[in-house]
């Protein structure tokens, strides 16, 4: 059941069900399935079909399945689903490294360790919070629409940022970056709003990337080209240092 407490001592109940579809699919699916309908009603069935199977590939998209949130104020978890492409020290965006003029501090200007998630169109695209607190900024920026594996998709390509205050001067701030086929950023919270780790808190349409920046002296526990799952998949613990290696196999 959503909203039950699990552990690593078997407390709980788990069971497979299929994925709810979130509304922001469903006038999607049904538009294309209308159109199907269209088309199978006039007996074009070489168009009838394919958009029946666009309906499908609609419905996977917008996919929501529940997510076990492991617990832990020092836990950061993982936005979104997907492949970690890059694992960097950079400055963090403008947007959220400034004063924003309320008083609220950012997340100042040293380097900082980003972790880089790209989804591809196959991928969960409902974005989860890293982190529980108060929602303190939402800075829509439009841009182009490059490819969202690429660096500068960072700084160029439409994208959204939101810092999350944990309280005890810990902030996290995440950017959500549109990509090549994604052309609309859906945010799900408002700057105010108290939110839980693992919460979900928007959705890019149709493939993009999403950038993680840790706090100081906080080192992932993730490597370079691991898959990761939203609301489950530990990215780090806030204050812990660690070099973790990988085999690719």
């Amino acid at each position: 059941m959503a909203g039950d407490n699990l552990d690593n001592h078997g407390r709980g109940t788990a069971s497979w069900s299929w994925p709810s579809i979130h509304p922001e699919g469903r006038k999607f699916a049904l538009i294309a399935a209308a159109v199907s309908a269209f088309f199978a009603f006039l007996a074009w069935e070489t168009l009838a079909w394919p958009i029946g199977l666009l309906v499908l590939g609609i419905l996977a998209f917008f996919r929501d399945p529940r997510r076990v949130t492991p617990l832990g104020e020092r836990l950061v978890i993982s936005p979104a689903d997907g492949l970690v492409t890059m694992i960097a020290q950079v400055p963090p965006p403008r947007e959220l490294s400034l004063d924003d003029g309320s008083g609220g501090p950012g997340l100042g200007s040293e380097p900082v360790t980003r972790v880089s998630i790209f989804m591809s169109v196959f991928d969960v695209h409902i974005n989860r919070a890293p982190i529980g607190g108060t929602v303190r900024r939402i800075v829509y920026i439009p841009g182009r629409f490059l490819n969202a594996d690429l660096d500068k998709a960072s700084e160029e390509n439409e994208r959204q940022h939101i810092l999350i205050d944990r309280g005890g001067g810990v902030m996290i701030g995440f950017t959500q970056i549109a990509g090549l086929v994604a052309r609309r950023i859906v945010p799900f919270v408002k700057p105010g709003d108290m939110i839980a780790a693992g919460q979900r808190v928007g959705l890019i349409r149709f493939g993009s990337r999403v950038d993680v920046y840790l706090p100081a002296d906080t080192d992932p526990l993730i490597v370079l080209g691991q898959r990761v799952l939203a609301g489950e998949t530990v990215l780090a613990e806030i204050g812990r240092r660690a070099t973790i290696e990988g085999v690719n196999q």
